[in-house]
């Protein structure tokens, strides 16, 4: 049984050094790239917005901000983490940054108006569209949402959901998913490291379990038989002799 205990030791303790060791390599990895985030968000230079009580702010008011966030968490679904928004740094580089970023380019987009300019009248499902100026509300459409056969509602969209806010979607939305990404990686690097700790600590103390005692001298024994006939025959002389 002990050589048993200590064969399942040091299968425990192996597991836990691959773990350990696992772990570190995790870590290691997802450190990098949590250092190639940090220094493209540096490169871009993009930070958020925070007025001198350290609250942040959109076009100058926290009413902005405000707004956003509610559309980000609300509409959206998505739980920007507080304590990432910090006014001491910036710069946009956690995945509730990019989120709020992307946020604020879409909420002005939604919620603004564009001009559109027909050059000659234009009749569409029954209904004129003099040539002229028109000033059209997005409305909160979005790519979408819009009629693009319509006379107004077609150059609208192509100028509110223009390449340029396509790109900087998409690739706000890559900061993201990488930030979140780098996250989870320090979490499996710490799962991996508490499982191999937890396993080599239960090899080593089954191995310490099972190592052989030292034996233990045994006590004389003593034949009672022979003892209570030695006294009884004691005591058949003692009587012969009276």
């Amino acid at each position: 049984m002990a050589n048993r205990l200590r064969s399942l030791g040091v299968v425990l303790g192996l597991i836990g050094v691959v773990c350990l060791i696992a772990g570190g390599v995790a870590f290691l990895r997802t450190n990098e790239g949590m250092g190639a985030l940090e220094d493209f968000s540096a490169t871009q230079n993009v930070n958020l917005s925070y007025n001198e009580d350290g609250q942040l702010i959109d076009r100058g008011t926290t009413e902005g901000a405000e707004a956003i966030k509610t559309m980000i968490t609300e509409e959206w679904g998505y739980p920007l983490v507080d304590g990432d928004l910090n006014p001491d740094d910036p710069l946009v580089n956690t995945a509730s940054e990019y989120m709020f970023q992307m946020g604020t380019i879409v909420y002005h987009v939604v919620n603004g108006t564009q001009t559109v300019v027909l050059d000659e009248d234009v009749e569409y499902n029954g209904e004129t569209f003099a040539a002229g100026t028109y000033e059209f509300d997005v409305d909160g459409r979005y790519w979408t949402d819009f009629d693009r056969m319509h006379p107004l509602e077609g150059p609208a969209r192509e100028q509110a959901w223009s390449g340029t806010v396509h790109g900087l979607v998409g690739e706000l939305g890559v900061g993201v998913v990488t930030h979140t990404s780098i996250q989870m990686g320090y979490a499996v690097a710490g799962i991996l490291a508490g499982l191999g700790l937890v396993s080599l600590l239960t090899g080593l103390g089954l191995f310490w379990a099972g190592r052989p005692t030292p034996a233990v001298a045994e006590a004389p024994r003593y034949d009672v038989a022979k003892t209570n006939g030695h006294d009884e025959s004691k005591a058949g002389d003692q009587l012969v002799g009276v």
